[in-house]
């Protein structure tokens, strides 16, 4: 058994079903984290209910690989672990172990965020649909304790297709969406904070390689010149981007 007292976050182990605590936790703060300012004040204000006892919503960060939306989550953790928060991080493949994990931290005085990263589903998958019922519950209403948070690169987190859409009517003057997209929608339509993170302009991309480098005395316009090089180079301008130019670079310009 985990003493959440001292014990802050841990890691579903399917294997041997289980909650591994976790030792070492990603010390990434919010204050860290550059251009996502709306986002950070939506999730944090839902956060903070959800701390005090207010109803508070399910959320889900879609959107553009690396732009923050993991270590948004990660630095709520670092923010409100002294009030109380606590974080479980579980795996797609390990949602059917919903239930048992929640029975495991319902009678807790802490308030808990159960963390999916990068969720998503295939055609054909079925893992989406228990999902559905840990989210709204079904005969026993979900913990007031508990709360689900996803990052996801699909806002309905399941495939879009044209051919959805072929099926989509209009009747008496109102659209009616297919079974198809009703069913995929439904899905994220449990999520009552749905964030978008969008990619990041070149500017945000450089004030966060500032970031990195707060004590840089060199040539600024030298290091912008070799961050956007680097970011051209892996084809993406992003908080994830920045923070690969200064493990590679940072050496090099002490």
């Amino acid at each position: 058994m985990i003493d959440w007292n001292i014990n802050y976050a841990a890691i579903w182990r399917q294997r041997q079903s289980y909650l591994r605590p976790v030792r070492q936790i990603d010390p990434v703060k919010l204050g860290q984290l550059i251009g996502i300012e709306r986002q950070k004040q939506l999730l944090i204000a839902n956060t903070e209910r959800f701390l005090t006892g207010l109803p508070a919503n399910n959320a889900l960060l879609w959107g553009a690989r690396g732009t923050g939306k993991s270590s948004l989550v990660k630095a709520l953790l670092n923010a409100y672990k002294d009030r109380g928060l606590r974080l479980i991080e579980v795996d797609k493949q390990d949602l059917l172990f919903l239930p048992e994990i929640v029975d495991d931290i319902r009678e807790h005085d802490q308030r808990f965020i159960i963390y999916c990263d990068d969720l998503s589903f295939e055609a054909g998958d079925s893992m989406y649909k228990p999902l559905k019922s840990v989210l709204e519950g079904s005969i026993e209403l979900p913990p007031d304790n508990v709360l689900f948070y996803a990052t996801s690169n699909r806002r309905h987190l399941l495939p879009e297709q044209m051919r959805d859409n072929l099926e989509t009517q209009l009747i008496d003057g109102e659209v009616h969406y297919s079974d198809t997209i009703e069913e995929k929608v439904s899905l994220s339509d449990r999520f009552g904070l749905r964030l978008a993170f969008y990619p990041q302009p070149t500017p945000t991309y450089l004030d966060i390689v500032d970031s990195y480098f707060v004590d840089y005395s060199g040539d600024r316009e030298a290091l912008h010149k070799a961050a956007l090089d680097f970011a051209h180079l892996n084809a993406a301008k992003n908080g994830r981007t920045a923070r690969q130019f200064y493990n590679a670079y940072s050496e090099k310009s002490s």
